[in-house]
């Protein structure tokens, strides 16, 4: 298991690197940033010339790019262009997407997991018909839709939620955000969660189970549910991370002040510091995000042994 740990450590490496090259280069042709920073007034030569000094532009993009990293490992991501340092941006900004994060991924576990268990175990009955249908439905509808929706009737009209989330993002303002951040998400997990269970549910280690006797909650919960969730955890990991960086949406709909809402600031802006510092936090986390999920798969299936 610790070779296994170390060698997926040093594949990490060069994984990291050439995403946050290309995420720097893709950055760095959105526009000139410059521009950008003095609005719909051009500046003049002597202006632009200062601010693309004093922010590395005047340089070559492959030394900006190695001055950038040689900067982020001493935990320097920069400074955006109204003088803050972003890491002050991302202290105030991965706080709340974690929360949003990890109620959207609350929803997905029980809700999902549950209705892909009952479903898979009563395939072909009413039950499964109705919700196959439903997920197919919210996989359809996009998630603005169903975030202004929830948040007109939920807000506006029942007046059971607030329709713009409070600066704090405390826990409980989340959950509606939160909902909508995993709709399409819950409706995958429901649905690849009853294709494993119905499919596992034939195998013969079932059937040998369910032939000593053992109790019907037993041969599930023991026997076919851990077999199953590899695919489930597998999208989830993976969903982990693209939870945490495609929230742009949900958060611009509630007001909430996350990575989503840092992100679209620094895109309409073109400040590159912010976008690029945002994603190469998001780039580490969905390494190591899926680093957790391949060692789970050994807890999960006592088979997999890691060499």
């Amino acid at each position: 298991m610790g070779r296994y740990v170390i060698r997926r450590l040093l594949q990490m490496i060069p994984v990291f690197f050439g995403a946050t090259l290309l995420i720097f280069l893709m950055v760095n042709v959105m526009g000139d940033p410059i521009a950008g920073l003095c609005g719909q007034i051009q500046c003049d030569p002597a202006t632009t010339a200062q601010l693309r000094a004093q922010y590395g532009l005047d340089q070559p993009l492959w030394q900006q790019y190695a001055t950038y990293m040689g900067n982020v490992f001493q935990g320097d991501f920069g400074t955006a262009f109204n003088g803050q340092p972003v890491t002050e941006l991302m202290a105030a900004a991965f706080p709340v997407t974690i929360r949003l994060t990890l109620v959207a991924i609350c929803f997905e576990i029980v809700i999902g997991i549950s209705l892909g268990v009952l479903t898979g175990l009563w395939r072909g009955r009413p039950i499964d018909t109705g919700v196959l249908l439903l997920t197919l439905v919210v996989i359809s509808v996009p998630t603005f839709v169903t975030g202004l929706l929830l948040q007109l009737l939920l807000g506006v009209e029942w007046g059971i939620i607030k329709p713009a989330v409070s600066p704090g993002a405390p826990l409980d303002e989340l959950i509606v955000p939160g909902l909508v951040l995993a709709s399409v998400s819950l409706a995958y997990v429901t649905r690849l969660t009853r294709t494993s269970i119905a499919e596992n549910a034939r195998s013969d280690y079932v059937r040998t189970a369910r032939a000593k006797g053992l109790p019907r909650h037993r041969v599930v919960t023991r026997h076919l549910l851990r077999n199953s969730l590899i695919p489930v955890v597998t999208f989830i990991g993976a969903d982990v991370g693209a939870l945490m960086g495609g929230a742009i949406v949900t958060e611009r709909i509630f007001n909430i002040h996350g990575v989503g809402y840092q992100l679209y600031q620094g895109i309409v802006r073109q400040n590159t510091q912010t976008v690029v510092g945002f994603v190469t936090v998001l780039v580490l986390v969905f390494l190591l995000i899926n680093l957790l999920v391949d060692l789970l798969y050994a807890v999960l299936d006592p088979r997999i042994r890691y060499a």
